[in-house]
């Protein structure tokens, strides 16, 4: 998250809201708050079904936090071994 932008939204107190809305619309099964290169970071472990979901995901992050926003699919066990079965 922007440095400056990250300073604005605590000082202002909009940073817990947009964290909170953050939360409830993607309702994680983890999230991690921490500082990775000297900026505020945040992790979250959560369902996307489908790729046209990241405009709704990053767009607030990006025009209210000035945040840079990486999204990493993962599998689990059964999504490995389906991918794997699927090779065949």
């Amino acid at each position: 998250m922007d440095t400056r932008a990250g300073n604005e939204a605590v000082r202002d107190g909009t940073m817990g809201t947009v964290v909170q809305e953050l939360m409830e619309q993607l309702k994680p099964e983890a999230a991690y708050f921490t500082a990775l290169d000297g900026g505020r970071t945040c992790l979250l472990v959560f369902d996307m079904d489908d790729a046209s979901q990241m405009p709704k995901i990053c767009e607030k992050l990006f025009t209210e936090m000035e945040a840079e926003v990486e999204l990493h699919p993962v599998m689990d066990a059964e999504d490995l071994k389906k991918g794997l079965a699927a090779l065949k």
